[in-house]
């Protein structure tokens, strides 16, 4: 079993920028693909970004691709999500995931999920 805590979230404006932490206990970090995935109300989860398990291979979807940034240290069974530059549409439910498929857009391939941290952008 594998338990996630993210961390990080809060309330910033327009232009700022916010390092999202999720960190790992339980089983090997090593084994997992990790991924963060954001939830509004009456949306559906959708992908943030994901990076494999030796960091190495990263992907995000396009609309945030050059804005937001993921990354791990698997010395301190950490993953990373900073994102610059945000806007209220960022504003969102945060979480992170870890299975066994990097690259993987779909929330059910994701085995185990932290409870999320909220972000607020304000105007």
């Amino acid at each position: 079993q594998v338990q996630l805590v993210e961390s990080g979230g809060g309330l910033v404006q327009t232009g700022d920028s916010l390092t999202l932490s999720c960190v790992a206990s339980g089983r090997n970090f090593l084994d997992y693909a990790v991924a963060w995935f954001r939830q509004t109300p009456g949306k559906e989860r959708e992908l943030v970004a994901t990076v494999n398990q030796s960091g190495e291979n990263k992907y995000y979807e396009d609309f945030w691709k050059g804005r937001f940034t993921i990354s791990r240290d698997n010395a301190k069974n950490s993953v990373y999500l900073q994102m610059n530059n945000l806007n209220p549409g960022d504003t969102a439910l945060y979480y992170c995931a870890a299975g066994y498929y990097p690259g993987s857009s779909l929330p059910e391939r994701y085995a185990y999920w932290g409870q999320g941290t909220q972000v607020t952008v304000s105007s």
